[in-house]
């Protein structure tokens, strides 16, 4: 029998394990209960919530019948497209529900290894018992936000979205002018339309009907992307200059956008990807962001293998970013000395390790100042 926390007495509750097996055709459900040694595992229907809290009422009653004891209900399931709903739902219902990093669940290492939804559904119930017992290496527990944090995140990562659909249509533009010979066209331009209409092929002809009418339903669809990133600026902007902005995080978000280099789209982003939740010391913060080291050290073999990659993505390629716009915007600040003493003339790639460097050191500082409200050393604040 699999060996779980027993109670010492009838007075404390005996665990009842659950994981479910998410996906758009049907849920898996496993039970790994103190009567039995096996597995049970039940179907559910996708998206079913109701029929999910009655299976786990059904079999919460059936252990508590047979034990004479309290049950306490112990559930889990990976992160990914249904998001965390569910685990709301589950928490509401009083069920301790874990939101599983799927990355850091152990596999097997074969080059070919069997995947099922039942191996996955016992997979996730050892890592949880694990975790339980104190092993903080059998699995990694996504921190779920709140229903306002996740909201909050909305507009700078719709704004991306936007942008990317946006050069999307001006190459696609681009890309059909050029198949004519015509390299010197604009679409972002005002006056795109009028000189669509001057457009002569590389050959000296106008352009043929077709062509024209495809160019011209790419423009619409291009101004309508223009015109959803400008209503997104607005209201993101509107947080920091209006003093009532009701944003979650108004106050993180002006502190940051005083600082010369960081506009409203580094102030908004940073603070919905990172700065919105607490960190207990710098290390935890560049673990989260992916900027901490990967040291390899076995025998006599030891080297760096740079850093680890392993966080939140948009919030490390921002701070990279952020770091070479800093170096222009704030010269005179310490990290900027330091990163010009290090690296002087050099290019290539000792420049670009220097910049990664010098990007932790920034989120490190930027922390700081959000904290404790200490400015980093040599910053300017803007007029």
């Amino acid at each position: 029998m699999v060996n779980t926390p027993s109670a010492d007495s009838n007075n404390e509750p005996v665990a009842c394990y659950v994981a479910i097996e998410l996906s758009k055709s049907g849920w898996l459900v496993g039970f790994l209960t103190p009567l039995s040694d096996k597995t049970s595992r039940y179907q559910v229907k996708a998206g079913d919530a109701q029929a999910l809290l009655d299976l786990i009422e059904r079999v919460h009653t059936r252990v508590a019948r047979q034990l004479n004891r309290s049950v306490e209900v112990m559930s889990c399931y990976e992160a990914g497209y249904d998001g965390f709903w569910l685990h709301r739902v589950l928490e509401a219902h009083g069920i301790h529900n874990h939101v599983l990093d799927p990355a850091s669940l152990q596999v097997n290492r074969r080059a070919r290894r069997a995947k099922t939804d039942r191996i996955d559904v016992d997979r996730m119930l050892r890592a949880l018992i694990q975790y339980l017992r104190g092993e903080p290496e059998a699995c990694s527990v996504v921190q779920v936000p709140r229903v306002e944090e996740e909201d909050a995140k909305r507009l700078h990562r719709e704004r991306k979205r936007l942008v990317a659909e946006r050069v999307q249509h001006v190459n696609r533009i681009k890309g059909l002018c050029a198949a004519q010979g015509i390299y010197n066209y604009a679409p972002l331009r005002p006056d795109r339309w009028s000189q669509l209409d001057k457009l002569r092929t590389g050959d000296g002809r106008s352009l043929p009907a077709r062509l024209k009418s495809e160019i011209v339903r790419e423009l619409k669809r291009l101004e309508l992307v223009l015109e959803m990133i400008e209503t997104v600026e607005v209201e993101r902007d509107a947080t920091i200059k209006d003093p009532r902005s009701r944003h979650l995080n108004a106050d993180k978000i002006k502190m940051l956008a005083r600082l010369r280099a960081i506009g409203p789209e580094f102030a908004t982003s940073l603070t919905g990807e990172v700065f919105y939740r607490k960190f207990a010391n710098r290390r935890k913060l560049g673990r989260y962001v992916g900027l901490d080291g990967s040291p390899f050290r076995s025998g006599s073999v030891e080297r760096d293998q740079g850093i680890s990659k392993a966080g939140n993505p948009v919030a490390r390629s921002m701070m990279v970013e952020l770091a070479w716009t800093w170096l222009r915007y704030q010269p005179d600040s310490a990290l900027s000395i330091w990163f010009r003493e290090r690296v002087g003339n050099l290019k290539g790639r000792p420049r670009r390790i220097a910049i990664v460097a010098m990007a932790r050191k920034l989120l490190v500082a930027l922390w700081r100042y959000l904290e404790t409200g200490v400015i980093p050393t040599g910053a300017v604040l803007k007029a």
